[in-house]
């Protein structure tokens, strides 16, 4: 594995890189960082150049010191562009994973930037927006924001627990961990304050431009985890995947599937990029 960073306008991206062969950018969840998918990492990087970052203002990327706070989807969707620009040759399809908010922002750069893609993969994108009763789900979202400001963190961690249904494991103790994934724990951790204020609106209010996505639907993956079936992050992927007439694939575990279920969920994942890559 080797580390690098990119400046982008308005922060400067660190991100790290494993394997060979074609580009496969992983877009972590909303707080998340390069690390949390080294459960998944190896055997991809066996087939693909894997790349993954830490977005903007999160564990190692720093934000400019006049940067906006608030993140738009649209501003994570041009980080991930830059970098899959600065490491994907030119005219080399990319192949893209991004995992419940990266997921959000994976669906934005398949609508903005097709050209540059092969086959997008979105699990779980909590875009709550999209769903029939969204302004339920948008007074729930505001209500977990005013516990975060008037109660702090972890009040508002558990209103947002509940109102989805469960079905996301607590984090390992740190300290049980070996000290990569101690320092990734650590860092999530950090990142959760931030999250909670500046980015946990903006994803769920958004909502992806369908009719963007309808033509390229053939390069287009919606997945859940089965064991979130009926619960709130499962249901906009099923959404989706109904409007643009594609099924919706279900993979081990539930929202994060790919560290509830690191070996299955990997060779499912595994087996979608390979069948696009010959097709």
């Amino acid at each position: 594995m080797r580390s690098a960073t990119l400046k982008v306008p308005g922060a400067t991206l660190y991100y790290e890189v494993r394997g060979t062969g074609p580009v496969l950018l992983l877009l972590c969840g909303s707080g998340g960082d390069a690390a949390v998918f080294d459960p998944v990492v190896e055997p991809l990087a066996e087939h693909f150049t894997v790349v993954t970052f830490d977005p903007r203002g999160y564990s190692r990327s720093v934000l400019d010191a006049d940067a906006t706070v608030d993140i738009a989807v649209e501003v994570q969707c041009d980080d991930a562009h830059r970098l899959l620009e600065h490491l994907s040759p030119a005219g080399e399809a990319a192949y893209v994973f991004g995992g419940s908010g990266g997921a959000v922002v994976a669906l934005d750069l398949l609508a903005r930037h097709p050209a540059h893609l092969r086959l997008v993969v979105a699990h779980e994108p909590p875009c709550f927006a999209v769903l029939p009763d969204a302004a339920e789900h948008k007074a729930f979202v505001d209500e977990v924001y005013e516990l975060f400001r008037t109660e702090g963190l972890a009040a508002a961690g558990a209103r947002f627990l509940d109102g989805i249904g469960g079905g996301m494991r607590p984090m390992p103790d740190p300290a049980e961990l070996p000290p990569r994934a101690a320092a990734m724990i650590e860092r999530i951790h950090a990142n959760a304050p931030r999250m909670m204020a500046h980015e946990l609106r903006v994803v769920t209010s958004h909502q992806p431009n369908v009719a963007a996505l309808a033509p390229l639907a053939d390069r287009l993956v919606l997945g859940a985890g089965r064991e979130g079936r009926g619960k709130l992050p499962y249901r906009p992927a099923e959404t989706l995947a109904a409007q643009l007439h594609i099924p919706l694939t279900e993979f081990p575990g539930g929202h994060s599937g790919f560290t509830d279920a690191p070996a299955e969920f990997g060779e499912l994942l595994l087996d979608l990029l390979l069948a696009a890559r010959v097709r």
